[in-house]
């Protein structure tokens, strides 16, 4: 009888194995990452296609139609009247209509609300009556405050979470938002929060700043890409102040805290 016990062999990876098994999983989250940082790039190319593609609309607009969108006063005579009425009354900012149903605006050249119109959103919902834009938009606004921003009454932006927003300021200073300076009809993208615009930060200081290079001064306080900071300009830039002109983009932050302004 053999007095030793039988041979039995162990079940384990080599170290070859174990190595092939380590390198297919660096591959694999190497080109995850390498895939999300693809993405994001087309996204941020996207911004400025979609902002070209907004200026082109609302200049073809104005040259068919004597007006910026959301702001002509003869609007319901080529899409008819959201409240049945002219179109120009106080029932015209809460109702939506159907189909291509809009309010006429009061025509003094900048696009905000007033008492007889929605502007901010018709302006969006006439870009797509008209054909220049893709989309359909209510026109209304949706919450308690008149610039509560969704997708049914803005356009989405191929930014993951971005909502496109146009607003009018004369000329600001002193805001801590904003720098200070001379706003008119602009332009705004953002992330969307309850009841009011696009507030929330959307971009990394880094990307506004390639944005802002490629079309315009690089810095975020000049030129007609600026930065809205919802947490403070200090938390996008290198300055609280909003009077510090000379302000650059805050690039050793990696928050995603900005949004870009799109004035003028």
């Amino acid at each position: 009888m053999n007095a030793y016990p039988p041979h039995r062999s162990k079940l384990a990876f080599s170290l070859v194995e174990l190595s092939i098994v380590l390198v297919i999983l660096g591959l694999l989250v190497g080109g995850v990452l390498a895939g999300q940082s693809l993405i994001r790039a087309a996204e941020l190319r996207a911004i400025t296609t979609e902002y070209a593609r907004y200026v082109t609309a609302v200049g073809s607009f104005r040259d068919k139609y004597f007006a910026l969108p959301g702001d002509m006063t003869n609007a319901t005579a080529f899409w008819n009247a959201a409240d049945g009425s002219t179109g120009n009354t106080v029932g015209c900012v809460t109702t939506a209509g159907t189909s291509t149903q809009t309010c006429n605006g009061n025509g003094d050249g900048i696009v905000y609300p007033s008492t007889s119109s929605q502007e901010s959103y018709r302006y969006w919902q006439q870009l797509a009556n008209a054909g220049l834009i893709e989309g359909s938009f209510d026109g209304i606004t949706h919450g308690s405050t008149i610039n509560s921003s969704t997708t049914a009454n803005s356009p989405s932006s191929k930014l993951t979470n971005g909502l496109w927003w146009v607003w009018y300021y004369s000329t600001l200073s002193g805001s801590s938002l904003y720098f200070d300076g001379t706003y008119g009809t602009f332009l705004m993208l953002g992330k969307p929060t309850a009841n009011t615009y696009p507030a929330l930060g959307i971009l990394k200081p880094e990307e506004l700043w390639n944005i802002d290079t490629k079309l315009d001064d690089g810095k975020p306080a000049t030129g007609k890409v600026v930065v809205y900071a919802n947490g403070g300009l200090a938390t996008c830039t290198d300055t609280g102040t909003s009077s510090t002109l000379t302000a650059s983009y805050l690039l050793t932050s990696s928050a995603t805290v900005c949004n870009p302004v799109f004035r003028n």
